[in-house]
């Protein structure tokens, strides 16, 4: 068939394992907050941000309600969460989470990944600050801000990218942040989450450390355990 052949089914074979990998975490996610409480979004807040989360990366709406149908059904699956600490090529600090049935089948993937690419596990939480987000569509960022706070919110910041609103608070503020902006009439998200951002973020100079550095993201967005990956670089 040729080299030209061989390339391009290897790119489609990897974009069908990062699909898979994608709709498994959408999968584990949704169904343990629906096994959390009621698996009915309208009354269960865990569920309703999953499902928003996973549609904003177009997980389909099939996956989603498989997932929240095997919930109702009383299934005895359950999954461990995780998280690992990371140096990778060049710099780059990485804290990646996990939702497995198997954490020796997590941790050693993560670990062999992680060595593939020079790097090594290794404490770097410290370098990061947890912080709850929303992004939104949305012109209206002083009403944004003023309304949070007249709440009590914690609110770290409000930005305005163009069309988006940005918000970030205090990640024990998050529920709370979330009931004012549906109250103000705010439901459709493109990030609502609650992630680590870097204290001092990184960009990577060197050519072969954005290789391996993006190989490695790439290596581990196919790894079925892996729920996120936050790290220090910036784009």
């Amino acid at each position: 068939m040729g080299r030209a052949h061989e390339v391009r089914a290897k790119a489609m074979a990897a974009t069908a394992a990062k699909r898979s990998a994608l709709f498994m975490r959408a999968s584990k996610e949704i169904y343990m907050a629906a096994k959390s409480g009621e698996p009915d979004p309208a009354m269960n807040l865990a569920l309703r941000s999953a499902i928003e989360k996973w549609r904003g990366q177009n997980v389909t709406k099939d996956v989603i309600d498989r997932a929240i149908q095997k919930a109702k059904g009383g299934s005895a699956e359950a999954y461990e969460s995780g998280r690992y600490e990371a140096f990778g090529p060049g710099g780059s600090l990485l804290i990646i989470d996990t939702l497995t049935d198997n954490s020796n089948r997590a941790y050693i993937e993560i670990r062999t990944t992680i060595q593939k690419k020079g790097g090594h596990l290794g404490s770097v939480l410290f370098n990061f600050t947890e912080t709850g987000m929303f992004v939104f569509k949305g012109n209206n960022r002083d009403e944004v801000e003023e309304n949070l706070i007249m709440s009590d919110i914690d609110v770290r910041e409000v930005n305005q990218d163009e069309d988006l609103v940005e918000v970030l608070v205090e990640p024990t503020a998050f529920a709370a942040a979330r009931d004012v902006l549906n109250e103000m009439g705010i439901h459709e998200f493109e990030t609502a989450e609650i992630i680590f951002l870097p204290n001092d973020p990184v960009q990577l100079s060197d050519p072969e450390d954005k290789r391996k550095y993006q190989e490695l993201l790439d290596m581990l967005d196919e790894l079925q355990d892996v729920q996120n990956v936050f790290t220090n670089v910036e784009e």
